[in-house]
């Protein structure tokens, strides 16, 4: 009797320990935030690139001349990535490649773009709301787009939040190809798309997601109602961002977002 009791003892110990390291897995890190310096007109979610953190974004955004935005930069969960042969990287889903092509990983693309709107979700009702990204990020904001277009996310749930901007850098468009599926019958979806502005950018010269990628994502994006898409594209540009880059993101936002206008 004490035999079999501490085997099951032993064996209700594994089962909690596989548990907590399943809670871990999909653990989000840790958030930084970007008070705004002037009138809070808006609040943006950005979110970093694989392998990176919100530290580092919130850093060169509190930098940018848009006194009226609250930034909100979260951490990606530490997770196995099949990119790296399941070496544990922060990222907000799994990639086996990071181009628009590879099978998608709708649980994760769910998961980050629900703790989007959970970071939006205590905003205050007269602030505008939006969410950016740089590489995977990026990707992380135009699902959120979908997302938003469609009225829910990929598993069926309702996607609660307004989005008024959509920022993406070096990214490219997850379920492009179900796209066209997801707004093709329904008007008011098609309307919602329709009224999101979203602006892309990618360098020519990127060699982790090719410049291709962005490309055939903004015309993913236009002919599937999204009538408000800019895309722009910088010769010579990497897989980073320039100044010439970032003023543009600066004049864009403050455009479609409404705002006061950038401290000089």
């Amino acid at each position: 009797m004490n035999y079999r009791w501490r085997m099951l003892s032993e064996s209700l110990f594994v089962l909690l320990q596989d548990l907590c390291s399943s809670q871990r897995a999909i653990e989000f890190g840790r958030t930084y935030v970007v008070r705004p310096k002037g009138k809070h007109q808006a609040t943006v979610v950005w979110l970093h690139g694989l392998g990176d953190n919100g530290s580092s974004w919130s850093q060169l955004l509190e930098t940018l001349p848009l006194p009226n935005i609250k930034w909100i930069c979260p951490t990606a969960p530490t997770r196995p990535m099949t990119i790296f042969g399941g070496f544990p990287s922060t990222a907000w889903f799994d990639v086996g490649d990071l181009s628009e092509d590879v099978p998608d990983d709708l649980e994760g693309l769910d998961a980050a773009a629900a703790h989007v709107v959970n970071l939006l979700s205590t905003e205050p009702t007269d602030i505008k709301l939006g969410v950016g990204g740089f590489s995977m990020g990026a990707a992380t904001a135009l699902y959120s787009a979908t997302c938003f277009a469609h009225g829910k996310y990929g598993n069926g749930n309702p996607y609660p939040a307004k989005l008024s901007a959509v920022v993406g850098l070096s990214g490219w468009l997850p379920c492009s190809k179900t796209l066209k599926n997801k707004l093709g019958g329904e008007n008011e979806a098609r309307r919602r798309a329709a009224s999101l502005p979203i602006l892309l950018c990618h360098g020519k010269g990127d060699d982790v997601v090719q410049y291709k990628f962005g490309e055939k994502s903004s015309q993913a994006l236009t002919s599937n109602a999204f009538q408000d898409v800019i895309f722009k594209a910088y010769s010579g540009l990497g897989h980073y961002t320039c100044p010439e880059e970032m003023d543009e993101v600066c004049a864009w936002l403050t455009t479609k977002l409404g705002l006061e206008g950038c401290s000089s």
